[in-house]
């Protein structure tokens, strides 16, 4: 089986439950995807790394995303990076600059020269919102987004969210891979 295929039934299994539920965008839903179950899983995060350094290698020299969803995420592909012999440096963007000390939106900045050609990730989109945020502080830090992931694309209107604002999603999988419908 391959490394794409064991995920989507990693991603069925942990992730995605048919439930009434309200979203971070504030929309309601019938159905809801938690990214966070399969990227905290052993094997979810071993394969989450794996796949998403595939679509990074070469393109970026580090990975970052919005807490809490892309937090496990970077963290594997950073990993699993070193262990290819191909170091890509992970950083987390914070919802809000930190209280104290150094006053920080990215945590890992150490690693994160001007210029720097960085991807951004997200466990789930829906609006792409919490991405277009991340965006955002990375570009105010000098840094230079070159790709925009996701580990699912809910397709309920990032992608082309993101697209109008001249970035191209780029999803694991869909809501329809996902679900079959």
């Amino acid at each position: 089986m391959g490394e794409r295929t064991r995920l989507l039934e990693i991603v069925r299994e942990k992730s995605y439950e048919e439930r009434e539920v309200t979203l971070t965008s504030g929309r309601k839903s019938t159905f809801y995807i938690d990214g966070k179950q399969t990227s905290l899983d052993p094997e979810g995060a071993y394969l989450v790394g794996k796949v998403l350094y595939e679509m990074l290698r070469g393109k970026v020299d580090a990975v970052g995303g919005p807490t809490l969803g892309a937090d496990p995420i970077v963290t594997a592909v950073a990993l699993t990076s070193y262990m290819e012999g191909n170091p890509i440096a992970a950083f987390i963007i914070r919802k809000e600059p930190k209280g104290h000390g150094k006053g920080l939106w990215i945590e890992g900045d150490k690693a994160l020269e001007k210029g720097t050609k960085v991807a951004i990730v997200e466990d789930v989109v829906t609006t792409g919102g919490s991405l277009l945020k991340a965006i955002k502080v990375a570009e105010e830090h000098g840094l230079q987004v070159a790709q925009v992931l996701a580990l699912v694309d809910r397709e309920e209107g990032g992608k082309e969210r993101l697209a109008e604002e001249g970035y191209t999603l780029e999803a694991v999988f869909t809501r329809r891979k996902i679900v079959g419908r």
